[in-house]
């Protein structure tokens, strides 16, 4: 288990809830922890294996949307480590769950696409039949397909929460072309990627996406469609209605609604059986996607 990747012989580009970023020069090393986030807080307890889990269903999906976007990776070999990492110690740690990939601007918006009504959307639909600004029909329940997906942007938090946004804002900040082109461009990942996992049995309800430029390209970075980034739910017990049981972290935000926790103070220390159901989870949904055992 990684809770820290604490590699002293690289400087580190970014830290964040999950990932330690480290700067290659023109490169990125990108080393997936088994930390896990939840309501703007890292979670004083790991999932083990977690970070191996996302990395692998990255590439994965990497590999499969490469006729519809460019992406940052490059490797996940651990002969292309710097010379400084090829020890055996710093191999156990990074093995299975780095990637070296190309360094970006990375655009500052989460780019969300919505298949279904759910979560913070479902939140904001109740309240005035839009979802960042977009109007939907006024009699959608809980977990509805919507007729075509929706491109629902998100402001990028270095701390704190992610916005909501609308589309409009989203021109305003970074421009027309720009905004038009990453929305074209996730809403064709999204159905790329959704035909693929319906007919493995699992519905991605929606996801978020991230994006860099590179060489004034739209490059897909960061992680893509895995259980922290995702909605998954499984397809033989979908029922519109009402919330859905999930392949996803969605299970941990379940769990610490109910615990008592404030929001405001200290997240709480998760129990062994919760941390080992959301470890399968994150496998099950690995194996029906792939196809392989984790």
């Amino acid at each position: 288990m990684v809770v820290d990747s604490a590699l002293n012989q690289l400087n580190i580009y970014k830290k964040g809830k999950v990932r330690d970023v480290y700067d290659l020069g023109d490169n990125l090393l990108i080393v997936a922890t088994d930390r896990i986030s939840c309501f703007d807080y890292i979670l004083p307890t790991p999932i083990p294996e977690k970070g191996k889990i996302l990395t692998r269903i990255s590439l994965f999906w990497f590999d499969l949307l490469k006729g519809v976007t460019e992406n940052h990776f490059i490797s996940a070999d651990l002969d292309r480590l710097p010379a400084v990492l090829q020890n055996p110690q710093d191999k156990d740690i990074l093995k299975d769950r780095f990637m070296i990939t190309k360094k970006c601007k990375v655009v500052p918006f989460e780019c969300v696409v919505r298949g279904y009504i759910s979560g913070s959307g479902w939140k904001e639909y109740k309240n005035n039949r839009k979802v960042c600004g977009i109007d939907l029909p006024a009699d959608l329940k809980e977990s509805d397909k919507l007729a075509e997906p929706i491109f629902t942007p998100a402001t990028k938090a270095e701390t704190g929460h992610d916005e909501n946004v609308s589309f409009e804002y989203m021109k305003q900040s970074i421009g027309e072309e720009l905004s038009n082109q990453l929305r074209d461009v996730s809403i064709a990942i999204y159905k790329k990627a959704d035909q693929y996992a319906d007919e493995k049995g699992v519905i991605i309800a929606d996801t978020k996406f991230e994006f860099g430029i590179l060489d004034n390209k739209i490059v897909l970075i960061d992680e893509v469609l895995t259980p922290d980034s995702s909605r998954f739910w499984p397809k033989n017990s979908y029922k519109r209605g009402k919330p859905q049981s999930s392949f996803d972290k969605q299970f941990v935000r379940d769990y610490l609604e109910l615990s008592g926790w404030d929001k405001n103070s200290a997240a709480p220390i998760l129990p062994q059986d919760i941390v080992l159901k959301t470890q399968d989870k994150y496998r099950q949904v690995y194996k029906q996607i792939t196809g392989i055992d984790f």
